[in-house]
């Protein structure tokens, strides 16, 4: 499975009524550290699927989503499992801490 892009047309069919944790990466086109993390979403995606859903969510197209998660700079990637926030990540993060972050879904 790859990275779904979510948005507000979307949003509840993908993670709100997902039975798999969720993953959602809050990036802009114009951030240089958002583009730094996309590769590493994209492979975790591809480590992941099936497991987990890995998502990504413009914060310019989508500016009520990302206030609703109080998304105030970014990257921002926020863990969710069983519709509540277990973690979440402000800044380019490594693969390895993405994975230990995630490693509950790989459990």
């Amino acid at each position: 499975m790859s990275v779904i892009n979510i948005n507000s047309n979307n949003f509840n069919e993908v993670v709100t009524n997902s039975d798999k944790p969720v993953l959602i990466d809050f990036w802009a086109t114009w951030c240089n550290p958002c583009r730094i993390q996309s590769p590493v979403i994209e492979e975790l995606a591809g480590e992941l699927k099936g497991s987990a859903v890995i998502a990504k969510l413009n914060v310019d197209e989508n500016p009520k989503l990302a206030a609703h998660f109080s998304v105030m700079s970014i990257p921002t990637l926020i863990f969710i499992k069983n519709g509540k926030i277990v973690d979440r990540r402000t800044g380019f993060t490594p693969k390895t801490a993405l994975l230990d972050m995630l490693s509950p879904v790989k459990a």
